[in-house]
C-alpha cells in the first residue's frame, strides 16, 4: 500500500555526539514524526518535520489524567553499511495493545513502520556505526484535548523521535546488582502492567531512586497480591537457569510481553535448551541458590538488550549469581542477539527488517 507523507526537512542540522559520548537518551536526531488524531477524521496529517518542541495546551488530558502509550525499538548499521531493524511489527503490533487498555485510538501498523522507514532515511548519518552503538526509536501516543473531564481524550498526536545511544547501563555487559523490591508494588492483574504506559514508570520510580542510592542498578518486582511471586524487573523481563533450565514468568496481565523476552524464548527453544514460563516465587529462588541450582540470572529488555545479574539483594540477603560474573548462556544469547541485529549472524528466525 502506498503512503503518502508530508516532509519538511530542517535548514540547519545539529552536531553529532562522538561516539563515547553517546550515554542513553541524551541526544536526538534532526527530524521527528508526527501525526494527529480527532473523531471526526481519524488519524491523519502523516508528517515529518524537524525535530522541534510541541505546543499543548495546559489542560491537555495527558498531563492530568496520564493517558499516554510508548514503544522502544532500535536501529542498526551493519558493516556493509545496511540499515536494519529488530521486528519493528511486534513494538506496533504491541503499541496498539498498550492503547486499547488506555482507550486510545489504534493506528495503523503498516503506515507507522512506512514512516518510521522513512525517518530513519532521512536521518541516517545519525545512526552510529561503533560495537555496542545503535539508534534508539521511541514511538509514543498523548491525548491533547484540552478538557478537565475525566474521560478518554477526543484528540491525541503520534510522534516518533530518534536517539544515538550506547549502552544502557554503564556497566555494559558486565553482571549488575539488582534489589527485590518488598515495600512498593508496580502492578496487579487488571491493571495496567501489561501496557507500555507512563503510570506504570512513575510508579516505580520512588523504588528506583531508593535502589540506586543503595548502588543498586534496578528493582525486581514481586506481584502485588501476595508479595512472593516474581515479575520484572524496571526496564527487563527476567529469566533464571536453574538447575539447567531456564524459567521465567509467565505473562499474567501485569508482566510486560517483551520484543527481547519473546526473542530470547524463541532462541532457547531454537537451541532445543529447557524452557519455562510460569510463576516462580522468591522463596523458590532462595531454595535454588542453597541448593547451587541458581546458575545464572539476567534481564532482557531493547535499551539493554541482556543484562546479567550478577547480585540479587532480596529479604536481607545477598545472592551472588555465578561468582558475579557473566554465565555463558547469558554472554551466548547476547553475543547471538546482537549479531543477528548487526547483521554478523545469519538471521535464522526471520527477525530483521531491511531499511535500505
Amino acid at each position: 500500500m502506498n503512503y503518502s507523507l508530508d516532509i519538511e526537512r530542517t535548514a540547519a542540522k545539529k552536531q553529532k555526539p562522538a561516539a563515547d559520548r553517546l550515554g542513553f537518551g541524551k541526544y536526538y536526531t534532526d527530524h521527528m514524526f508526527i501525526m494527529d488524531y480527532d473523531e471526526e477524521q481519524g488519524w491523519h496529517r502523516p508528517r515529518i518535520i524537524p525535530y522541534q518542541p510541541i505546543s499543548l495546551d495546559p489542560a491537555a488530558k495527558v498531563f492530568h489524567y496520564g493517558q499516554t502509550v510508548f514503544e522502544g525499538l532500535k536501529a542498526y548499521r551493519t558493516a556493509d553499511q545496511r540499515l536494519l531493524l529488530f521486528r519493528p511489527q511486534k513494538n506496533f503490533r504491541r503499541l496498539n495493545q498498550s492503547s486499547a487498555r488506555l482507550s486510545i485510538p489504534s493506528i495503523d501498523e503498516e503506515l507507522a513502520l512506512h514512516a518510521l522507514k522513512q525517518l530513519i532515511l532521512i536521518d541516517q548519518d545519525w545512526i552510529p556505526s561503533k560495537k555496542g552503538t545503535s539508534l534508539y526509536i521511541r514511538p509514543f501516543i498523548i491525548a491533547t484535548e484540552p478538557s478537565l473531564g475525566a474521560s478518554s481524550s477526543t484528540h491525541y498526536q503520534f510522534m516518533i523521535i530518534l536517539s544515538p545511544v550506547g549502552s544502557y547501563y554503564a556497566e555494559g555487559i558486565h553482571p549488575v546488582k539488582i534489589h527485590v523490591e518488598t515495600e512498593y508494588v508496580r502492578a496487579v492483574k487488571g491493571g495496567t502492567g501489561m501496557a507500555k504506559t507512563a503510570g506504570n514508570y512513575a510508579g516505580s520510580l520512588r523504588a528506583q531512586d531508593d535502589a540506586a542510592v543503595n548502588g543498586f542498578a534496578q528493582v525486581l518486582w514481586l506481584d502485588g497480591v501476595h508479595r512472593k511471586y516474581i515479575e520484572e524487573v524496571g526496564s527487563m523481563n527476567v529469566f533464571f537457569k536453574i538447575n539447567g533450565k531456564v524459567l521465567t514468568p509467565a505473562l499474567n496481565g501485569s508482566i510486560l510481553d517483551g520484543v527481547v523476552r519473546n526473542s530470547i524464548l524463541e532462541l532457547l527453544q531454537h537451541w532445543n535448551i529447557p524452557v519455562e514460563e510460569r510463576m516462580i516465587s522468591i522463596d523458590e529462588l532462595h531454595e535454588a541458590y542453597d541448593n547451587g541450582m541458581l546458575e545464572e540470572a539476567f534481564g532482557t529488555g531493547t535499551a539493554a538488550v541482556i543484562s546479567p545479574i550478577g547480585e540479587l539483594h532480596s529479604l536481607g540477603r545477598r545472592l551472588v549469581i555465578h561468582g558475579g560474573t557473566t554465565g555463558e548462556l547469558s554472554a551466548k544469547l547476547y553475543d547471538t542477539l546482537t549479531g543477528i541485529q548487526l547483521g554478523e549472524l545469519q538471521d535464522e528466525l526471520g527477525w530483521m527488517v531491511q531499511v535500505s
